[in-house]
């Protein structure tokens, strides 16, 4: 019987240990927890975009936590609580309700008041097309290089909306990629923003805005979405709900439905959108040649839609009169991480010139380049969907 009752404790212990993560663990899993932590530490330590990094960074480790497949609590398993909640990921819910918040918490003033802005977030695409025809002349096919080639925009709603209709497997890599160059904003873009501009050019002072008037700011969400989904309609899911959210920000009659779209709203989907996107990434189905090729490509989309940016800038001003030059240190606001290419552009030109506000001029291409990016998907999207 003694024997009988010890044989039953090691088989039982035995059995559990099968279902417990040590025993189903690969280097893969260390590897993905190690970069988990990676943005974790990065959010906490050094503050790259806390608010995105620490959603995703425990995302990863939940997500490459082993388990045995059947318990139905992975996020591709379906009927688990991670689907549920990955589904908006997958079907693309998420993305047009954080570009309802970022709508609602937006000034679009500093782009009306100078429309010539958007050329500057029209020239920062040109990494998102840069990054298409690489991806494609490195063998991926035309939906993949699509959905990848948004990265360049360092919009990650508008990459995770686009990749979950064009290529869903790599949705994954194409997330964590754009969020990845989003939070390193700060460190990206500034070496790039030196090596192209002189000191001169630096401090160049521009004029001050004009004032907006309250009409003005009521007429540009209805007139920008007449003006884009009309003629991008496919764009319509994340542009509409940017211009909607506008809209009840500036009307001064929806306070309520603004502070929810950019508090609670925002700050839950953020939350979801983070960590199932961060779960998404496990070892087994992760890591991979083509994920580690995205990597790369969305590295050389961002540093090329920089440099679209702020070599736009210096050539625009070989045609304007000397008081009416544009700072090339805002060119690189052109992508669409808003406010934080923003920023950048104010500290780097706070370096030069302590008296030289640039953050209001900055926020004209960065508002034009998170329309941009949206256009942008949108053109992709009629063309492959």
């Amino acid at each position: 019987m003694e024997t009988s009752f010890f044989e039953f404790i090691g088989e039982s212990v035995s059995q559990f240990f099968t279902y417990t993560a040590y025993a189903n663990f690969t280097i893969g899993h260390l590897v993905m927890i190690g970069f988990g932590l990676l943005f974790i530490y990065l959010a906490v330590a050094k503050e790259y975009e806390p608010m995105l990094l620490i959603p995703i960074g425990f995302g990863i480790l939940i997500g490459n936590t082993p388990f045995v497949d059947g318990l139905k609590i992975g996020v591709y398993e379906s009927g688990s609580v991670l689907n549920y909640l990955y589904f908006g990921v997958s079907q693309g819910v998420y993305p047009p309700l954080i570009f309802l918040g970022i709508g609602a918490m937006t000034d679009f003033s500093a782009l009306i008041s100078n429309p010539k802005m958007v050329l500057i977030g029209a020239a920062a695409q040109i990494g998102i097309f840069g990054a298409y025809a690489t991806a494609l002349a490195l063998g991926f096919s035309p939906n993949e290089a699509g959905a990848i080639g948004i990265i360049g925009g360092a919009d990650g709603p508008t990459a995770i909306f686009l990749s979950s209709k064009l290529a869903p497997d790599l949705m994954g890599a194409i997330a964590i990629s754009a969020y990845s160059y989003m939070a390193l904003v700060p460190v990206i873009q500034p070496p790039i923003m030196r090596a192209l501009t002189t000191p001169e050019e630096r401090v160049i002072r521009m004029k001050t805005p004009r004032k907006v008037s309250k009409r003005e700011r009521v007429l540009f969400p209805i007139i920008g979405l007449l003006m884009t989904c009309w003629l991008v309609p496919s764009g319509l899911p994340l542009l509409g709900m940017l211009f909607f959210g506008n809209l009840l920000k500036e009307s001064g009659v929806t306070k309520r439905l603004a502070d929810t779209a950019k508090g609670p709203l925002i700050d839950i989907v953020t939350i979801l959108i983070g960590v199932t996107v961060g779960a998404s990434t496990q070892a087994t189905t992760f890591l991979t040649i083509k994920s580690i090729g995205i990597f790369a490509l969305g590295a050389g989309s961002f540093v090329l839609a920089t440099t679209g940016g702020v070599l736009f800038v210096k050539f625009y001003n070989l045609f304007v009169k000397k008081e009416n030059r544009i700072n090339p240190l805002i060119g690189n606001a052109g992508v669409s991480a808003v406010p934080d290419s923003a920023r950048v552009s104010q500290v780097e030109g706070l370096k030069y010139d302590k008296t030289n506000y640039l953050l209001m001029h900055a926020m004209g291409p960065n508002v034009a380049g998170v329309i941009g990016s949206a256009v942008a998907a949108g053109i992709i999207l009629s063309f492959f969907s």
